[in-house]
């Protein structure tokens, strides 16, 4: 027999969503619609705001307890991840944590209707999703935070990895979860790697359903309001096995570098492939007969003077060195040209390189458990995107990039100063996976260094504009540009180093970025937080970049109740 739908979550708008997942009339909407606190930066664009940004918070509870629920309203720019948007999620979940220190524990809940960051803020968006990230982790170690992708859009771009990072996720089987949408995907690679119009293929690889059986979801339900609210019950009642998929490094990694992609593998075949994750032999990555010589890879043979990586993936170079007499581990993504991941060829961060990225993170945050002092870690970035791929998607490279956004935050958190030197491109899931998490970011002044969250070709089909017409917004909204100049106007960079040569570095140029590293080092250590907090704290942040992003904050607390 046929079971009728009582209370369709999928087919509600992102309010509705929230209030019907909460008790009858304890909900309160925290930042409502009357509050008029919409996007700065899109009237800039002729682009009509909304007033709640597309981003519903409502405290309340849920069977009796309390709990947060933000919902995301897909219906708004495409559920889009702006500076506003963002900073209400991030925001929110900090004011949780908070919350949860001081022994007042609040179950929050995220209902996933996007598509990632807001092409039309870009910057901002990156940002944010990293904000967002840093306290999905901390918070993990207080209370579940709990995931639902209903369906509609489902959860892509950087939302992804924060879906990733989720003690547990909730799907229907209309929802989709994968880091580059299908649309995306054939844009970048080209039709014969992924045919976007091919749903039935889309929804086997990155459906509900699929990601359910690959292990990669925790519950998937039929559509009705009651199924959502006992799966979460389940969760918060113990029912259900927290997996923590961004911490099983060595699993994930050895069956990735075990794959046979010369012929496309099924999804059928991958989740058979999945499930026998723990039986996997270890094989070895070859090294490949030339070395490309990057940005990266010139970077990393300076600041580590020419010592050998200890990395079993030659795309990411790891090695232990001193800066100024400080122990630092320095990590570096870098072009194998002879990958068989031949998305990930040009130095992007694809299946391989976020594993093994959070492998050579947790080593340190493991050795050095036991010290008083912990290791600096310096990411250099040089990455121009995450990897495009059919089995890119298939087999979850949202999950690769997850563990190394949670491995870079999980060792802030430990007390490891991280400086993220930026020397070449900075750009979307790579620059969130390798950087972002970084308690202070440091960059090269040279036209070679951008931050973006997508390629100017594909931005412009996005957004439904060509590249000139984004340069000409550009100008108006800085978080738009892809210029390091640009980024800079945001307020997250704690320095711009001049006179540079970015590519042909002498020993003086060497030496100036040494010594913006221990500068960022010594202002850690200074500051003695182990947050992303300094980047709303910074002289430009607070007179022009950040302005939206603190109000909001500012206004949560003033509301909460």
């Amino acid at each position: 027999m046929t079971q009728m739908i009582t209370e369709s979550l999928v087919e509600s708008l992102a309010r509705e969503r929230a209030f019907q997942l909460l008790d009858k009339g304890s909900a309160y909407e925290i930042l409502s619609p009357f509050d008029r606190l919409e996007s700065p930066h899109l009237a800039a664009q002729n682009i009509v705001p909304q007033y709640d940004d597309g981003m519903i918070i409502l405290k309340g509870t849920l069977n009796g307890k309390p709990t947060v629920v933000v919902s995301i309203e897909g219906n708004f720019q495409g559920g889009g991840i702006g500076e506003v948007s963002g900073a209400k999620l991030a925001g929110t979940l900090e004011k949780v944590l908070k919350e949860c220190k001081e022994g007042n524990i609040i179950y929050p809940v995220i209902i996933y209707d996007t598509g990632g960051v807001r092409l039309q803020e870009a910057n901002y968006g990156l940002l944010s999703i990293a904000e967002i990230s840093a306290a999905i982790v901390e918070l993990r170690e207080y209370v579940p935070v709990v995931g639902i992708i209903p369906g509609k859009i489902g959860s892509f771009g950087g939302m992804s990895l924060t879906a990733g990072l989720c003690s547990a996720l909730i799907m229907t089987r209309e929802g989709r979860l994968g880091m580059n949408g299908p649309e995306v995907v054939e844009q970048e690679a080209g039709i014969r790697e992924l045919d976007s119009r091919n749903k039935q293929l889309i929804w086997k690889m990155i459906g509900g359903a699929i990601r359910k059986e690959m292990g990669l979801a925790d519950i998937v339900i039929e559509d009705d309001v009651p199924n959502f609210k006992n799966a979460i019950l389940s969760i918060w009642n113990g029912e259900v096995e927290l997996k923590h998929r961004t911490k099983n490094i060595n699993q994930y990694l050895t069956l990735i570098k075990s794959l046979n992609i010369e012929e496309k593998i099924s999804p059928e075949q991958a989740t058979d492939i999945l499930k026998g994750i723990n039986n996997v032999e270890n094989t070895d990555v070859p090294t490949p007969s030339e070395l490309v010589n990057s940005r990266g890879r010139i970077w990393f043979n300076l600041l580590t003077e020419n010592k050998q990586s200890i990395s079993e993936i030659p795309s990411v170079l790891v090695a232990d060195t001193e800066i100024n007499g400080i122990k630092a581990r320095i990590i570096a993504v870098v072009p194998n040209p002879e990958s068989k991941f031949y998305r990930a060829r040009k130095g992007e961060v694809g299946l391989l390189e976020g594993w093994t990225i959070a492998k050579y993170v947790r080593q340190a945050i493991e050795e050095d458990a036991h010290l008083n002092e912990k290791r600096l870690i310096i990411p250099v970035v040089d990455v121009p995107s995450q990897a495009f791929g059919y089995h890119e998607e298939l087999f979850g490279i949202y999950l690769s990039c997850s563990a190394a956004v949670d491995a870079y935050a999980t060792a802030r958190l430990a007390g490891h100063p991280i400086v993220a030197a930026v020397v070449g491109n900075a750009i979307s899931g790579a620059f969130l996976s390798h950087g972002m998490q970084a308690n202070r970011l440091i960059a090269l002044n040279d036209d070679g260094v951008n931050v973006h969250v997508m390629s100017k070709k594909s931005a412009a089909i996005i957004t439904q504009r060509t590249i000139e017409e984004l340069d000409i917004a550009a100008k108006d909204v800085p978080s738009m540009a892809y210029d390091i100049q640009s980024f800079k106007k945001l307020g997250a960079l704690y320095s711009l180093i001049d006179g540079v040569n970015a590519e042909e570095p002498s020993v003086d140029d060497s030496a100036l970025v040494i010594e913006a590293i221990y500068s960022a080092y010594e202002d850690i250590k200074k500051e003695n937080a182990r947050d992303l907090s300094y980047r709303l704290k910074t002289e430009i942040a607070v007179s022009s970049g950040r302005v939206a992003s603190i109000k909001v904050r500012e206004m949560i607390e003033q509301q909460w109740k």
